[in-house]
């Protein structure tokens, strides 16, 4: 019969296991928010999805870099704590991101060509942010983590456009006017006043410090838009109580 000590040790020993597999677990399983935003700048999904370790098949179309680069067809396997296992996580609910076209045929990494009907022609090429900063590295070994904001863009050439972002109050009035200020990040993740963007339910657009003032008469998410810089997030407005559908 085992004695005290070596149960006490047993149970030690499990405990110690079950804490490992726990962190192991939690290094691959990250919720953040995934935007991306594919040909035409159509916004093609937006909200916050929890990625964990998933297995996508890599694809010989995948030959956005040039003849001869086109996948394996074997699958690889992405960690929910990357920005393209986030994509990919992504994918399995949001009908306008499949199916991923991916390449393995390059050693710095996994190369994205194709999200749903968007895929990279030409000078194109998808773009990636994170927390407004271009990230320095392919999308599977960009690392993220929980309340990080993702953003995959179908840029239509280098330099790549900037993203916009919309500060707004989060409850108005009916009726009343409230001012609403638009800021564009450019790849360093550095943030300016845009001049001269349209955003929902406006006068006008935005002045030199990036200010406008915005009416609604009924619950709203506002979203910016200038020329080819990439669209705001979706930023809900209440109306007392009443808030837009979905948010």
């Amino acid at each position: 019969m085992p004695r005290p000590m070596q149960l006490r040790s047993v149970a030690v020993c499990a405990l110690v296991t079950c804490a490992a597999l726990a962190l192991a677990a939690g290094a691959s399983a990250t919720t953040a928010t995934l935007r991306v935003v594919g040909s035409g700048n159509k916004v093609l999904a937006e909200g916050l999805v929890k990625g964990s370790t998933v297995s996508v098949k890599t694809s010989p179309k995948a030959t956005c870099f040039g003849a001869g680069t086109g996948g394996s067809g074997k699958p690889v396997s992405l960690k929910g704590n990357t920005a393209l296992g986030l994509l990919a996580d992504g994918a399995k609910t949001m009908k306008a991101l499949a199916p991923l076209s991916i390449s393995d045929h390059f050693s710095f990494g996994l190369a994205l060509c194709g999200v749903g009907k968007s895929v990279a022609k030409g000078s194109a090429s998808w773009y990636l942010k994170i927390d407004h900063k271009g990230a320095a590295v392919s999308g599977d070994k960009a690392k993220i983590k929980g309340g990080d904001e993702v953003l995959w863009d179908l840029a239509p050439s280098y330099p790549y456009p900037e993203d916009l972002v919309v500060s707004s109050p989060a409850q108005a009035s009916a009726g009343v006017p409230f001012a609403v200020h638009v800021y564009a990040y450019d790849e360093k993740g550095k943030s300016r006043p845009v001049k001269g963007a349209a955003v929902t339910g406006a006068t006008g657009p935005t002045d030199k410090t990036g200010k406008v003032m915005v009416t609604l008469t009924e619950p709203t998410s506002l979203v910016a838009g200038l020329g080819k810089d990439i669209p705001s997030a979706a930023v809900p407005v209440c109306l007392g109580s009443q808030c837009p559908a979905g948010s």
